[in-house]
């Protein structure tokens, strides 16, 4: 199904084309000045023109008034189209002689003329051809047009280079009959081709294009498509690339062969020096030469993205099956809203909308006694059901006889009329028989007996309605005719309207039912004039209730058949009438029955229910629906679907608020029939005008259609209402996730139109106030659960790239839209767009095959806001920028997708690396949380990618946010520092001459201090997990100077000794952690206990006791204590080791009385065998002495041995003096 369609397409419809063609053709041809002639074909001459008084050059077209119909047709499809990739029509005279055409000037020649020159064209500049041809032809099949004769010879280059479609003559409008068309404009304009004198095969061969280029469906005899303009397409493609068309031969019947059974060839470019066709224009090619339609490429919402770029990746991807689907997309994914419509008209009526109920013996119109009936009196055998129904032929006819004498007896004694009538009410009993009801009803009994009496009319109703099969010999017609006049006649008498109206409805419905499963009427079931005229007078203001329900309980029946005895009922003023009965009547199954009775008429006519709203007014009935009972309302429902359906007051309601809010209201109703109905109206709202999908999804229509969406258990509804629910609400996702790209892609127009510009035109302001404020749909549907996985596609985040471009054009000062909707309204769009991403990257699923695109199209705009003088906008899109990229680096990346994945992480760091690291000065001197997002970015691209460790930042910067130790920013701060130390690639030197030494102390000391405080038990899980990582880049920074130190000593070089004893400087204030290490040691965490002695035997290793408060009396208590609990032989080695290399053999300690005085002070809190449990270490002396034996042993830290090795024999310097 095409786009809308403008009015005026339509206007050669007879009666209104002259005047309309009257109208458009200007008057002056004096206007404009004529240069030389600049190209020429059959019957007409181009000029080069000038308007007078201006230096507007166009061109003008000069031709035979023989072409009348197809100039004509040129102008009624083009004369409101602007568009770059259409020529553009201006005017058009007419003079004695000729018509005139004024329209663009293109002076660059066609494109016929283009591959003649060049023989054949690149690939590139194909692509480039391509997007301008792709461009023009998507807008005119949006605007519902057909080229039908695409062709190089109808396309013109313009000056720069730009592809414009011209010369309108063959194309139509989907559904039109061209031929018709021409004949007619020949026919009221009287010329010499006048539709009488101009045979039909003449006007068929005038509507005719050039055969090269269509496709096999149209030479079949099929009508124009879209389809068959994109054939066209791949055509000229495969021609501008080879020089040639796919298909060609001198000779008629042949070149149709091959359209019809040959595949084409691979296009091959004439120039042998040029590089072939990609495998994806090949693939392209192949798409949309296909030869059936169906399995042929059609659009899928090209404008919501900028067409260079999307033509681009189509032929430049290797993901060929995504590179296709940003244009085309299969029809048998894409639902066109032909189809769309066609599957909603099928769910206007459910089953329950057309429940038929007896209209005799109804208790809800009027309640009857029960029918009884005494054997005992019968002058007949009183056989059961069951007898009659196996009854022979002769003992039923003998049974009919019977039952006809006496109802034909004229005795009118007592006990004869009370036989009668206990006959009568015999027939009632077993009249309730379907089998038994056919029988009676089609035997002579309705004949002998219609006519008797109005209780003998009851026992014929009783049959009709339990009747199944009707033969045309019964006199059924006979029985309505004399039933009409006895009511006619009687019409005053109530008591004998409410008789025999019930009969006079079911024998009607009998027809009705007959006539619609024989599929003709029947003449001899025909129902006179006259039963229509008493059943609406039976309607009318005054008639008793029962009177009233009694008609309209009829109408409501035999409209639910589609029969003629339905079209009886079909008048002007059946819907008012019905209507009036719905509001005044007080008794609720009278109201339900009129609005039931009116649903159906519109069945039939939807201008029943339109007289009602042009009598009583939209608004009563609106009002109506909002206050009416769930039976009603959905009745209701049902007839604005209906209605909508036919078009009728279609603009009025599509436009009227107050009826989409009634609507969504009733989604809140518990009946799942009215829920499903109220989707049903909204989707022929939305699909008319979508910019009531705003107003609906402020009215929380994604809410409702979320909770309806999900799994419902059988309640007491019956389960088929779930499955019309679930019919009804599909179609309105399906239309939803479709309308999407179209509502972003009439954003993207406007903010292209004004891109760069800082004052935009009243049009292009009138545009930004209609599409921007559209926004808050995308939003709505990428935080549904519902529509997100549908609606987050590679299209729709390239669309969404672009957007972000435009909001970075804005920032920047680039384009002003704050004149044209607002201040207000401008931050309003920048905050939304930016949220509905957020939105987005809560569900990393969604990313997972596109992360090329978000790197490629949405990560560089957010880049450059991240610039922003707006603080808001540059917190919003760092905080982005920092979650996006952690997201994306931490995606699992398939087999297949590895060379993909190396691409998209050079993109990535060398967008992060060049772009953003240079900003990070600034960004981190910002107040919070801007830094914590930063570093939580830096974090990221550390984790994933090692080479990004090399990064050259000032650790300086870090140590600006370390006021809180256990905010975010500082647990980020510490993930980082981790990151750098545990890289082999990073600097670590020059990480140290920038403070990473300093930095990590202070941090160890107040993370360290904060574990270590037994009173504050506050975010100790927090302060522990901290000082584990602190303990892992302690160690590792250690662990690195310890083997740049061991190098050293092993090689003996001069330079490598320098760059050693340069470290062991810069890493010289680490020894003040050894007093934070020790009390960390009988910490209960076995991890900290390891790490801890790992990194304090690493630093006793390289300076040894150096720190005087190593050993202090409370460190000695943690030795001693640790020595006593300790039971694993390794780990009380690994102390010892510890406590021996910090005591230092040089320097101005007494080693000996320090060791004795502080083994005094520790005795207390050695174990009597404490020896004992050291074997290997002491000997058999007393246990201080032992103790003391080992520890004195002390020896040389290696920052000695380097400083021994660097003198080469001179005079041997203590570490600290040496350094």
């Amino acid at each position: 199904m095409l786009g809308p369609v403008p009015a005026t397409f339509y206007a050669f419809q007879k009666g209104c084309f002259s005047l309309w063609l009257t109208k458009l053709i200007s008057p002056e041809m004096e206007n404009f000045i004529l240069y030389e002639e600049i190209g020429r074909g059959s019957n007409t001459v181009v000029y080069k023109g000038r308007r007078k008084g201006t230096i507007n050059f166009v061109a003008i077209l000069c031709t035979d008034k023989c072409k009348r119909p197809e100039i004509t047709n040129w102008v009624r499809l083009t004369h409101e189209i602007k568009h770059k990739n259409i020529v553009t029509f201006h005017e058009w005279y007419e003079t004695s002689n000729h018509l005139w055409l004024v329209v663009e000037l293109c002076t660059g020649g066609s494109l016929e003329m283009v591959i003649a020159q060049d023989e054949n064209l690149p690939e590139d500049v194909v692509r480039e051809f391509g997007v301008d041809l792709i461009t023009g032809l998507h807008h005119l099949h949006q605007l519902g047009i057909l080229f039908c004769d695409l062709s190089p010879g109808k396309i013109l280059l313009e000056g720069p280079g730009t592809l414009k479609f011209s010369n309108f003559c063959l194309a139509k409008v989907e559904g039109e009959n061209l031929e018709e068309f021409f004949a007619l404009v020949a026919a009221e304009e009287g010329g010499g081709d006048s539709g009488e004198n101009v045979p039909k095969k003449t006007q068929k061969s005038r509507a005719k294009g050039s055969l090269t280029y269509t496709a096999p469906e149209i030479l079949r005899g099929a009508d124009f498509s879209i389809t068959s303009d994109l054939w066209s397409l791949g055509c000229l493609l495969y021609e501008m690339f080879s020089g040639k068309p796919p298909f060609f031969s001198e000779t008629f019947s042949e070149l149709v062969d091959k359209i019809f059974y040959e595949d084409p060839l691979p296009p091959i470019p004439k120039d042998p020096s040029l590089p072939k066709a990609s495998s994806d224009f090949i693939n392209l090619l192949d798409g949309l030469l296909q030869k059936d339609p169906q399995k042929r490429y059609v659009w899928w919402c090209l404008n919501s993205a900028p067409y260079d770029l999307r033509f681009y990746k189509l032929f430049t991807s290797h993901r060929n099956k995504a590179s296709f689907l940003f244009l085309f997309q299969n029809t048998s994914e894409h639902l066109s809203q032909q189809d769309l419509e066609s599957q909603m008209r099928e769910l206007i009526y459910m089953d329950s909308d057309l429940v038929v109920t007896p209209i005799i013996d109804n208790p809800k119109i009027m309640k009857q006694p029960p029918i009884k009936f005494d054997p005992k009196l019968l002058h007949l055998p009183a056989h059961s059901v069951d007898k009659l129904v196996f009854l022979k032929d002769q003992d039923w006819n003998d049974f009919l006889q019977q039952v006809c004498s006496q109802i034909d007896s004229t005795e009118k004694s007592m006990g004869a009329s009370r036989a009668k009538l206990n006959l009568l009410c015999y027939l009632c009993v077993v009249a309730g028989h379907r089998d038994v009801a056919t029988r009676l009803l089609n035997s002579p009994l309705v004949r002998s007996s219609v006519a008797k009496t109005p209780f003998v009319a009851r026992v014929i109703g009783l049959l009709a309605s339990h009747t199944t099969e009707l033969q045309e010999n019964t006199p059924v017609t006979e029985a309505i005719t004399i039933l009409t006049e006895l009511i006619r006649e009687n019409f005053r008498n109530s008591k004998l309207k409410q008789c025999l109206l019930p009969t006079l409805g079911e024998l009607i419905y009998l027809v009705a039912t007959q006539e619609e499963k024989k599929k003709n009427p029947r003449e001899c079931w025909a129902v006179p004039l006259a039963s229509y005229t008493v059943l609406m007078r039976c309607l009318r203001e005054g008639e008793e209730r029962v009177v009233n329900h009694m008609a309209a309980k009829i109408i409501e029946n035999v409209c639910t058949t589609f029969s003629a005895q339905a079209q009886g009922f079909i008048t002007g003023e059946i819907g008012p009438v019905l209507w009036y009965l719905f509001k005044h009547s007080t008794v609720d199954s009278l109201r339900i029955t009129a609005i039931s009775a009116l649903c159906r008429i519109t069945r039939h006519s939807p201008t029943a229910f339109q007289n009602v709203i042009e009598k009583v007014g939209l608004n009563s009935v609106i009002n109506s629906l909002a206050s009416a009972i769930c039976k009603v309302q959905q009745y209701m429902l049902t007839l604005f679907t209906a209605m909508l359906s036919c078009g009728i007051h279609l603009q009025r309601l599509i436009q009227e608020k107050d009826f989409v809010s009634t609507i969504i209201r009733l989604l809140d109703s518990p009946s799942t029939s009215i829920r499903a109905k109220a989707f049903l109206v909204l989707l022929y709202i939305l699909i008319h005008n979508h910019e009531m999908l705003l107003l609906s999804c402020q009215a929380r229509l994604v809410m409702y259609i979320e909770r309806d969406s999900r799994k419902t258990t059988p309640g007491k509804e019956q389960q088929s209402s779930n499955e019309y629910l679930s019919k009804c609400l599909d179609l309105l996702i399906h239309h939803i996730v479709q309308e999407l790209p179209r509502i972003l892609g009439d954003i993207l127009n406007a903010l292209a139109n004004v891109s760069g510009r800082k004052h935009p035109s009243t049009i292009q302001a009138k545009q930004l106030k209609m599409c921007l404020p559209l926004m808050p749909i995308v939003l709505h549907l990428v935080t549904s659960q519902v529509f997100r996985p549908q609606v987050v596609t590679e299209e729709f985040l390239f669309s969404y790239g672009t957007l972000l471009s435009h909001i970075k054009s804005v920032d920047s000062g680039e384009t002003n839209i704050d004149g044209a909707i607002g201040l207000m309204a401008s931050e309003e769009f920048i905050k939304i767009t930016l949220s509905a991403f957020e939105a987005i990257i809560q569900y990393p699923i969604l990313l997972k095959d596109y992360c090329s695109t978000v790197v490629d199209y949405i990560l560089p705009p957010l880049v450059s806001l991240v610039q922003s003088q707006n603080v808001e906008w540059r917190l919003f899109s760092l905080r982005l920028l920092s979650e996006t990229t952690s997201l994306l680096v931490n995606q699992e990346v398939g087999d297949g997708k590895k060379e993909a994945n190396v691409n998209f992480d050079s993109n990535l760091l060398a967008l992060i690396r060049d772009v953003l690291l240079p900003q990070y000065e600034h960004i981190l001197t910002e107040p919070d949380p801007v830094p914590a997002y930063a570093l939580k970015l830096l974090v990221a691209m550390t984790e994933h990618n090692p080479t990004f460790t090399s990064y050259d930042g000032n650790c300086d910067l870090l140590q600006e946010h370390q006021e809180n130790i256990l905010g975010n920013t500082m647990q980020s701060v510490i993930a980082l520092l981790n990151n750098l130390v545990a890289c082999k690639d990073s600097n670590m030197k020059l990480l140290y001459e920038q403070g990473l030494v300093r930095h990590v102390c202070d941090l160890f000391t107040e993370t360290a201090t904060l574990c270590l405080d037994v009173d504050n038990k506050n975010n100790n899980e927090t302060a522990a997990a901290l000082l584990f990582s602190l303990l892992d880049i302690l160690h590792g920074m250690l662990t690195y100077t310890s083997s740049v130190v061991r190098l050293a000593l092993q090689s003996g070089s001069g330079g490598d000794t320098q760059a050693a004893e340069d470290l062991l400087l810069l890493s010289k204030p680490l020894t003040d952690l050894i007093s934070l290490l020790i009390p960390l040691l009988p910490n209960e965490d076995p991890e900290i206990f390891e790490v801890s002695s790992k990194c304090l035997s690493i630093l006793v290793q390289l300076y040894g006791g150096e720190n005087p408060d190593s050993l202090s009396p409370e460190n000695a208590a943690n030795f001693a204590d640790l020595l006593t609990s300790k039971e694993d032989p390794k780990e009380q080695k690994l102390l010892l080791k510890i406590l021996r290399r910090m005591v230092s053999p040089h320097g101005n300690r007494d080693q000996g009385g320090w060791l004795r005085q502080l083994m005094e002070e520790s005795n207390d809190f050695l174990p009597p065998d404490f020896s004992k449990r050291i074997p290997g270490y002491l000997s058999r002396r007393s246990p201080l002495d032992n103790v003391c034996r080992v520890l004195s042993t002390g020896t040389i830290p290696l920052g000695m041995k380097l400083t021994r090795l660097s003198a080469h024999g001179k005079e041997e310097a203590h570490p600290e003096q040496r350094l």
